[in-house]
């Protein structure tokens, strides 16, 4: 996947090995994706075995963010009303566990982050 680094890919694939364990864990985001020409984000925190299925929390830009999966295959061809591509935020840095920033986004309406 273009969007995440070696590191990140290996703290995300951890973090989804132990939710699929059953162990509770609320991990920081690692990684920010977002649409340079629409108001989608997403801030992922666990990815699963197969390399492919992300978890984290997903604001589609229609005020309703919420936790769940997404396909980071999928999102590779997703293009903006601008044709623009999803990118990555090489200077995200998480501020809080992903609790937080769900707690957040749904009183606002959106991740502000």
């Amino acid at each position: 996947m273009t969007f995440i680094t070696g590191q990140q890919r290996t703290q995300m694939l951890a973090h989804g090995a132990a939710r699929a364990r059953g162990d509770a864990i609320d991990p920081y985001p690692v990684v920010k994706l977002y649409t340079l020409d629409a108001p989608a984000c997403w801030l992922l925190t666990e990815l699963d075995a197969d390399g492919d299925r992300a978890y984290g929390l997903t604001d589609a830009g229609t005020g309703f963010p919420e936790l769940g999966h997404v396909s980071l295959s999928a999102l590779e061809g997703v293009r903006g009303p601008k044709g623009l591509r999803i990118v990555a935020d090489p200077h995200f840095k998480a501020r809080q566990p992903l609790s937080a920033y769900a707690a957040d986004a749904q009183r606002d309406g959106s991740i502000n982050d």
